[in-house]
């Protein structure tokens, strides 16, 4: 009897045991299958940045390549990575660190006559807020829409270039500012420049509005005069090899990154 009521205890435990567990197992999955059923698609991983988009960015850099229009359009992702993380910021420190360092190795002559050209945009202010609402460059140049942003008067000034321009002030080397922003631009660029943190510049030189001429032709000339009165060129620093190529382009030049657009 005792044995009969042990085995019937034993198969009860066990039927309880397995309906426990086949229960357990149908909660289990009917709850994966509803979360499953449930569950939105998930959405697919973009592609990365084709590969050459780094060796097309530096080929720009260096000047080899020249005379292009708009960044290739599966490389916005990766200009705007650029511009916006940290690698942009590094790479123009390198630049603003060097130039720093060779202003203050310069014996100066005492007359006061050492000047220093900067350009304006993507050199001393930047128009990233502008660039970031028109494709960072992959889309063609809108003269109206930039122009449009220029006299808002609200662009911010590049942090490592307005250090360079501090310390030469302190140096005593008198900055100059040379930019194809035209003549009717001059009361915004000065506000602007200004209320950025930029001040007691020698010069601030525009082009002549309906100027016909190349960046290059027009900033060349305006350094010629500078040197024919009697300034000497010590520095000179630009985002466009337009910017620092020519005669007399100073005793050093220094070249801010900008994979955006080309100016000839």
């Amino acid at each position: 009897m005792a044995t009969a009521r042990l085995l019937l205890l034993l198969t009860v435990a066990a039927a309880a045991a397995g309906s426990c567990f086949c229960s357990g197992q149908e909660v289990m999955v009917g709850g994966v299958g509803e979360q499953l059923a449930t569950a939105p698609p998930a959405a697919p991983t973009p592609p990365p940045p084709p590969p050459y988009c780094g060796s097309v960015r530096m080929a720009v850099e260096a000047h080899n390549i020249i005379g292009w229009k708009t960044v290739p359009a599966d490389c916005a992702e990766y200009v705007s990575d650029y511009l916006t993380g940290e690698r942009y910021g590094r790479d123009s420190d390198v630049v603003i660190n060097e130039a720093i360092a060779y202003a203050e190795s310069l014996k100066l002559s005492g007359h006061g006559m050492e000047i220093w050209v900067f350009d304006v945009d993507e050199t001393a202010l930047s128009t990233l807020p502008y660039q970031a609402k028109h494709g960072y460059g992959t889309k063609p140049y809108d003269h109206a829409s930039f122009i449009q942003y220029v006299a808002g008067g609200s662009a911010p000034a590049l942090q490592g270039t307005l250090r360079l321009y501090r310390r030469l002030l302190q140096l005593g080397i008198k900055p100059v500012f040379l930019t194809d922003r035209t003549e009717d631009q001059r009361a915004v660029t000065t506000h602007n420049l200004l209320s950025q943190g930029y001040c007691s510049w020698e010069k601030l030189l525009l082009q002549p509005a309906g100027l016909q001429t190349t960046t290059q032709a027009f900033k060349t000339g305006e350094r010629q005069k500078l040197v024919s009165a009697g300034y000497v060129i010590v520095g000179n620093i630009g985002d466009q090899w337009s910017d620092i190529l020519g005669s007399l382009e100073g005793y050093r030049t220094f070249k801010y990154p900008n994979p955006m657009y080309y100016v000839a």
